[in-house]
C-alpha cells in the first residue's frame, strides 16, 4: 500500500448540531441495516456524523461527544472511503489522508462494507491510555469504540442512514492499514444511505 500523497486533506463542514428527531425517536427508531446503497455521502453528512461519534462538543477544553476512560481519548476515528483511508480530526474538524488505498474490502468480505459509501474503523492508539493497567487497557478501549459507535448509530437513526457495525480480522487490517504496534483495530461501522 502507498501512502497517501496524491490524497488531499478534505475540510469538513461545520456539524450541523440543531434539529434532527428528539432523542427518544432516534433511540427507538435505531437499528442495524445491512443493506446500503453506495451512494457517497454529502460532506455534510459524513461531516455530522464523526461530530455525533467523536466530534468536541465543547470547544474550550477539546471534550468530545463521548466518554473516554481516564480522559485518554485514545481512539481514532478512521475513514476508508472509496477513493483512500483518512484519519477524523476532530479540533480542525478534517479528513486527514493515511493511504491512497480502498480499504473497505479488507474490513469484510460482506457487501455492506465493500459497497457502503463509507467504513468508520475504530482504532485504540492504547499508549494513551497511561492511567491504566496495560492488561486492562484494551478492554476500555472496547468500552470506548461502543460509546462512540452507539452515537453513530443515532445519529444515523436521526438521519434516516442505514449503519452496521461489524468484527474484523484485526491483524490483518492493522497491516494493512500500516498501523504502529500500539495501534489496534476494535470494530468497524459502515454507513450509507438504506436500500429501501
Amino acid at each position: 500500500a502507498s501512502k497517501a500523497e496524491e490524497l488531499k486533506i478534505i475540510p469538513l463542514p461545520p456539524p450541523q448540531t440543531e434539529g434532527g428527531k428528539p432523542l427518544m425517536q432516534a433511540i427507538k427508531e435505531r437499528r442495524t441495516t445491512r443493506d446500503l446503497k453506495p451512494d457517497k455521502l454529502p460532506a455534510q453528512v459524513l461531516a455530522n456524523l464523526l461530530w455525533a461519534g467523536f466530534g468536541i462538543n465543547r470547544p474550550g477544553t477539546g471534550y468530545r461527544t463521548a466518554p473516554s476512560a481516564m480522559n485518554s481519548q485514545e481512539m481514532d476515528l478512521y475513514v476508508a472511503l472509496p477513493e483512500g483511508l483518512y484519519i477524523y480530526e476532530a479540533k480542525p474538524n478534517q479528513l486527514k489522508p493515511v493511504l491512497d488505498q480502498d480499504l473497505r474490502p479488507r474490513t469484510s468480505g460482506q457487501p455492506f462494507a465493500t459497497n457502503a459509501p463509507a467504513v468508520f474503523i475504530y482504532v485504540a492508539d492504547l499508549p494513551r491510555l497511561t492511567k491504566a493497567k496495560p492488561e486492562q487497557r484494551e478492554f476500555y478501549a472496547g468500552i470506548d469504540t461502543g460509546f462512540i459507535s452507539q452515537n453513530i448509530y443515532l445519529c444515523c437513526a436521526s438521519e434516516g442512514l442505514a449503519t452496521v457495525v461489524f468484527a474484523l480480522d484485526r491483524e490483518a487490517l492493522a497491516a494493512a492499514m500500516q498501523l504502529r504496534p500500539g495501534q489496534k483495530p476494535i470494530l468497524a461501522q459502515a454507513v450509507g444511505f438504506p436500500k429501501n
